[in-house]
């Protein structure tokens, strides 16, 4: 009989050679942890949420794959303990291996002489997952290695998500949120006891229950594990019996693809989980009311719109179309035109009047004349090639008149309005920057509907811009001071007005609507049609057009553009009684004459009201008056030099600039002109010379050798003139009355062209002259 004597010496003696040899171990571990790190992180598909965190869009993985995240926050706890109590039941307990598990099936597996029980651990099935490999005892061996890897790197939470978002439900969907998603269209933390154990089976035998094609098959299954889990006390009877009852009616269902524009847009940056602002509802009614609108402009050859809206009070971007239907084939339906650049026609007018209002040049009643203008060689023209005369900047922006907008930007200067565009993230413009001239007040720039959308947003805003918020996670953008909120307000004002020409024609469904401001443009060649709308509640950008670039003869923001904007707010604020914009504190009112739009004068008959901001705003009084020494019988006037001692009478005239009487008399409006200057006067006067409208000064002429056509020339001069004297390379051409237009046919080379008024004045121009073959 042998005897043991257990010692505490042997004892001390056995815990050391134990510890050293968990040491050497976990040393051994630390260096093939080292040497074979786990396989690079998983892909998943970019998916795409709505503001209720609904999936409205996915994208499969590079492997096609139909393998969603599943987040932490939706592994219910439901979820959690039925897969648990089904796969690894003390998961919780070991590292990684179940050595209890294993030892059960290797003695199992021996005796019955082939593989009757695993001892996968869920740690041990992410590992296989992760680097799938041929089913073997050496696999076996790797598979708990990755699986003592994956417990040092991760918390049991995140490797049951990685299980999760891991296991195959059959076909090319992986991980409990696609399945839950593509069989029972609902979140995994919305699934019952009897959809999440339904579930839990596939993985197992993935080709032979088929969900929607074997759901026999899975009810069978799935009860005998509900059973198993009545008999192991997992869940109570009534959650049991519940679960039992519970039809299987599930089919295998397709991704939502809602919102394919921005969606594909948003996923370009990245990221597993993309939660948009969008609401679903209002974008699908948008979507709807567009694709309706664009079926009946198809006749005009009208096909495709883009539409943003901005919840102004959240600065969210609720609802985005790209086009008017994204499977359209005929005008690239794929395109996102609400981020295409296009021409913006005059929507950026109401921006730059707004900073001429801030910078002090313009109020809204201030006077300016609408007639041909030249600015070295850009002579731009209104929308109906008509001329107004004198108009008030609200009547110029009313009516989206274009050369009101090209003097008030010259007045301003157009790089002040690139540098706000650019603050409020025109992408193309702070590109184009260098290249950009007066002209961009006409659209002679590039825009998105995008940015547009955005800018006009300030203007509900109190004149601060704030970048539309696109993403959930879009909080505490910077906010930009684009104008005042006097300015903003003014501004309102006017584009609230409903009596103005680019009211659409035939609209009638005004009477609930609610009331909106809003500025309407067209391209050049009627290739883009704007219309950008907005409220206390809303922003609504619209572009129509098409993608293919071609013009419409009846393409206009008015008319096309403008009706769609309206039956979008009678959708989304139908009958709203929000109240509008109050005047803010740093807006007056004031009396001002109404023909020239300043402080009146003595001479002032007509007053009328408007608003002004104090301190700013230009505070000089009328002078658009001047007393005239006449002779009697009101032919000649004089001036101090010239004037008789007696046999004269002073007259008050209105003074009248030379674009102005060259416009009244083309137009034969008569007008109160200022007496011919004594002729016998030897005095050379001092003022304004005869201004050169054509030729413009500094351009290059290109002129046919065949057929030469000669070049005109016309020149605006002062009140007082009667006559004008032409000279071409300091040599007399002609003597004509002031106004008259006159032709020549010009030598080629650099020439001078000269014009002196009756009053000595003089100016010149040169310009440069090629004979060519055309």
């Amino acid at each position: 009989m042998f005897k043991f004597r257990i010692t505490q010496r042997s004892i001390l003696k056995w815990l050391k050679r134990t510890g050293i040899g968990l040491v050497v171990l976990f040393l051994l571990f630390l260096l093939l942890n080292w040497l074979f790190p786990l396989p690079a992180g998983i892909e998943y598909s970019a998916i795409i949420t709505d503001n209720k965190d609904e999936v409205i869009n996915a994208y499969l993985t590079s492997d096609e794959k139909w393998r969603m995240k599943t987040e932490l926050e939706e592994i219910s706890p439901l979820l959690r303990k039925t897969i648990i109590a089904k796969e690894d039941k003390y998961f919780y307990l070991h590292p990684g291996v179940n050595p209890l598990a294993v030892t059960r099936a290797i003695f199992k597996n021996l005796f019955r002489m082939k593989r009757t029980s695993g001892a996968s651990t869920i740690t041990m099935q992410v590992a296989r997952a992760l680097e799938p490999k041929k089913r073997n005892i050496i696999s076996k061996i790797v598979e708990m290695f990755r699986a003592f890897q994956l417990e040092w790197r991760y918390s049991k939470d995140e490797i049951l998500q990685m299980y999760l978002n891991l296991v195959p439900y059959g076909g090319n969907i992986e991980g409990v949120k696609a399945a839950s998603l593509l069989y029972f269209k609902k979140n995994p933390d919305h699934l019952s006891l009897a959809e999440i154990t339904a579930l839990s089976i596939i993985p197992n035998r993935p080709s032979s229950l088929v969900m929607g094609k074997n759901n026999d098959r899975i009810i069978e299954e799935r009860n005998r594990w509900l059973k198993k889990f009545a008999t192991d006390k997992v869940f109570t009877q009534k959650e049991i019996e519940d679960a039992l009852a519970e039809p299987l009616n599930a089919t295998r269902g397709v991704v939502p693809h809602y919102l394919p524009h921005l969606s594909y847009k948003l996923k370009k940056y990245g990221g597993d989980l993309i939660k948009t602002n969008i609401d679903l509802n209002t974008q699908l009614k948008t979507e709807k009311l567009v694709e309706d609108y664009i079926r009946s402009q198809r006749l005009k050859n009208i096909k495709n719109a883009a539409i943003v809206i901005i919840d102004n009070k959240t600065r969210k971007v609720i609802t985005y179309l790209g086009s008017s239907g994204f499977k359209d084939t005929l005008d690239g339906g794929q395109v996102n035109g609400a981020n295409a650049v296009r021409q913006p026609g005059s929507t950026l007018k109401p921006l730059l009047y707004a900073l001429c209002f801030d910078e002090g040049l313009l109020t809204p009643k201030t006077v300016i004349s609408d007639v041909a203008v030249n600015y070295q060689g850009y002579s731009p023209e209104n929308y109906d090639e008509k001329f107004n005369g004198y108009v008030t900047i609200e009547y110029a922006l009313e009516h989206s008149l274009n050369i009101p907008a090209v003097k008030s930007l010259k007045q301003l200067g157009h790089e002040k309005l690139i540098q706000k565009l650019i603050r409020c993230n025109f992408r193309q413009v702070q590109k184009d920057q260098r290249k950009l001239g007066l002209s961009m007040i006409l659209g002679g720039c590039g825009t998105t509907l995008e940015e547009l959308t955005g800018l006009f947003s300030s203007f509900a805003n109190e004149g601060k811009y704030i970048p539309p918020a696109y993403l959930q996670s879009d909080t505490g953008q910077r906010s930009t001071a684009v104008i005042s909120p006097a300015a903003c307000y003014m501004i309102n004002e006017i584009l609230s007005k409903v009596n103005r020409p680019d009211f659409p024609l035939n609209w009638a469904a005004t009477e609930r609507m609610p009331k909106i401001a809003w500025k309407t443009g067209t391209s050049y060649g009627r290739r883009d049609a704007w219309s950008i709308g907005y409220n206390k509640n809303y922003t609504v950008g619209v572009w129509v057009g098409n993608f293919s670039g071609v013009g419409v003869a009846d393409l206009s923001g008015a008319n096309i553009a403008t009706p769609l904007l309206f039956k979008i707010f009678n959708t989304i604020d139908y009958d709203s009684d929000e109240e509008w914009f109050k005047q803010p504190g740093d807006c007056d009112l004031r009396q001002v004459c109404s023909e020239t739009g300043m402080v009146p004068s003595h001479h002032c008959t007509s007053l009328t009201s408007d608003y002004f901001i104090p301190l700013i705003s230009p505070n000089q009084t009328c002078n658009n008056w001047q007393e005239v020494m006449i002779r009697p019988d009101e032919k000649i006037s004089y001036c101090k030099s010239c004037v008789p001692e007696n046999g004269y009478k002073k007259k008050w005239y209105k003074i009248t600039e030379p674009d102005m009487q060259s416009w009244f008399e083309e137009n034969r409006i008569v007008y109160l002109k200022i007496p011919e200057h004594n002729p016998d006067c030897e005095l050379i006067f001092k003022g304004n010379a005869p201004y050169i409208t054509s030729p413009a000064n500094g351009t290059e002429y290109l002129i046919s050798k065949k057929n030469p056509e000669p070049l005109q020339l016309v020149c605006k001069t002062a009140n007082d003139v009667s006559k004008v004297y032409w000279y071409i390379n300091n040599k007399y051409y002609k003597t004509v009355d002031a106004g008259e237009k006159q032709f020549f046919v010009p030598e080629e080379g650099p020439v001078k062209i000269s014009c002196t008024d009756d009053k000595g004045r003089n100016r010149d121009i040169k310009i440069t002259v090629k004979y060519v073959n055309l």
